[in-house]
């Protein structure tokens, strides 16, 4: 039988920083905003500033999906860690008691 191990702890720890990362993917203005020609120097880079922005926004939505989504999984299996951890515990003290009580069955 192998030994499981989870650092409960560390796993919400990556689950919530990859909130903070979604929070952020999800708040930040687009980088083509608010810039002129004039600003950039030429109308050529400005065009590219907005197609970058485009495929940016488009990108940035998948991304940040898909960011939310391991944000979530890693939260859940943190709570079903510590679940069969109880349970195993539980489990494991109420054979104890048995044991203590009745004597053992081998």
């Amino acid at each position: 039988m192998s030994d499981l191990k989870a650092d409960t702890q560390r796993i919400r720890e990556c689950s919530r920083a990859l909130q903070r990362i979604y929070d952020a993917f999800t708040s930040r203005a687009d980088p083509a905003d608010d810039y002129s020609a004039a600003e950039l120097g030429n109308h050529l880079v400005v065009e590219a500033f907005d197609e970058f922005s485009s495929n940016w926004k488009i990108h940035r939505k998948d991304l940040a999906g898909k960011i939310r989504t391991l944000g979530v999984i890693t939260g859940e299996a943190a709570k079903s860690y510590d679940a069969i951890d109880a349970k195993l515990a539980d489990a494991l003290r109420k054979h104890d008691a048995e044991v203590k009580r009745n004597g053992d069955p081998k």
